[in-house]
């Protein structure tokens, strides 16, 4: 099971419109034969009608209708493929600044974000909010692909001024993996195979990299974490288990544990799958755990080892993306979802807004705007048990909802 894990890797297409993330990803799945003939010859058919001297690849990937008419991805477009040596999920997320939204959610669970810039115009706003963005969303790997190399003919100059200039930004990001690779998405040069137009680039081709990054070291195998999802109970046995996904660590039958909010302590019994027991389970397997004693344990506790607990609090500071068209301010409430556990939250206070252009927080910020990112105090109403986003993704990440409208209305990090 850990090595299934360690063959997936999860990717994201990020940066702004028109910058070709669609035609790179229709490329990556035509050039690595995942595109069937019928949906091949609707494509070839599609762009025939739309004028097109070459086939648009793009329509192998933007499905909605306005998608289509406006020439923009709107939502988050997913799309499976596998190679002899991984398997993917990549998701295809909107350039346009009005569907930012739509970004946090399709790169939230990446391991790896591709920061797509035209050659020709360079790095522009929306491919620093991006490229903020996946850093804040503590994706390890970015890969910048200065797509239409074609079109400033294959001018290495055109190559490393983006280079410098990306590099300039991301120096202020913390990022600690970044790659560049100059592609033509449209002629699939250095896309799957290496482009015999640009001889002077050393690196490996864009496909080459996804299937060789490492991202098993990625994962947190350091602090035990299991947040409950369900109680699975069978009255005529007395059984009794606790139905999960581990977030963090390696938990093992005879380890002692802790479960938070409650604080009692007590020991695995046993580990269960529906293909039968387990010596261990890490992060990212599905499970179900038995314990020695009858302790109170419901959806939305989380079970760690007792001497590195996660921090038990009503009060927390946050780096919140903001998604609602209504700001947030001072006061307000809203329901927050937290790994399985779920409360109501009140704003205490807007810390900061933060500026994508030079990162700097503007402290004098009483509100949060569409699209805005910055740091907010919250209270909430019951004790939530959390860790730092940058120590742990699953257990440092929350929504907040408009209970009025059942709308995710921010994704926040956990300072």
């Amino acid at each position: 099971m850990a090595l299934a894990q360690a063959d997936l890797l999860r990717l994201a297409t990020a940066g702004s419109v028109d910058d070709g993330k669609s035609t790179l990803i229709g490329r990556l799945l035509l050039d690595a034969k995942q595109v069937l003939t019928d949906q091949l010859e609707h494509v070839e058919e599609a762009s025939k009608r739309r004028g097109a001297g070459i086939v648009d690849l793009s329509l192998l990937v933007d499905g909605l209708r306005a998608e289509r008419e406006q020439g923009i991805t709107i939502d988050v477009a997913y799309r499976y493929f596998a190679t002899a040596r991984r398997t993917f999920i990549i998701a295809d997320t909107p350039g346009h600044v009005q569907y930012t939204r739509n970004m946090v959610t399709g790169a939230s669970t990446a391991d790896l974000s591709i920061i797509l810039v035209d050659a020709r115009k360079g790095v522009l706003e929306q491919s620093k909010r991006h490229a903020y963005i996946s850093s804040l969303l503590g994706i390890p790997h970015l890969v910048v692909a200065v797509n239409k190399m074609d079109l400033v003919d294959f001018d290495e100059d055109s190559f490393d001024a983006i280079v410098r200039d990306f590099s300039d930004f991301a120096r202020g990001l913390g990022a600690r993996d970044v790659v560049y690779i100059p592609i033509s998405a449209r002629h699939g040069d250095n896309v799957v195979d290496r482009s015999e137009n640009m001889p002077w680039y050393g690196g490996t081709p864009l496909l080459e990299y996804l299937e060789t990054v490492k991202v098993d070291d990625d994962r947190n195998l350091e602090q035990a974490r299991f947040p409950v999802q369900w109680v699975i109970r069978d009255h005529e046995t007395d059984y009794r288990g606790y139905a999960g996904q581990v977030a963090g660590g390696i938990l093992r039958p005879r380890d002692e544990v802790l479960v938070l909010p409650s604080g009692k302590r007590t020991r695995i019994a046993a580990i269960e799958t529906f293909d039968g027991p387990l010596a261990e389970a890490c992060a990212g397997m599905s499970v179900t755990l038995l314990l020695e004693d009858e302790i109170d344990v419901s959806r939305g506790d989380i079970i760690c080892h007792p001497d590195d607990a996660p921090q038990l609090s009503r009060e927390l500071t946050a780096t919140v993306c903001w998604m609602s068209d209504a700001p947030l301010r001072g006061g307000a409430r809203y329901a927050i979802k937290h790994a399985t556990h779920s409360a109501r939250a009140i704003v205490d206070a807007v810390v900061d807004h933060v500026d994508v252009h030079t990162l700097a927080p503007d402290r004098g910020a009483t509100a949060l705007g569409l699209n805005d990112i910055g740091r907010v105090r919250l209270r909430t109403s019951k004790p939530m048990a959390f860790d730092t986003y940058a120590n742990n993704r699953a257990t440092g990440s929350f929504i907040l909802i408009d209970e009025a409208t059942n709308d995710t209305v921010g994704a926040g990090m956990i300072c």
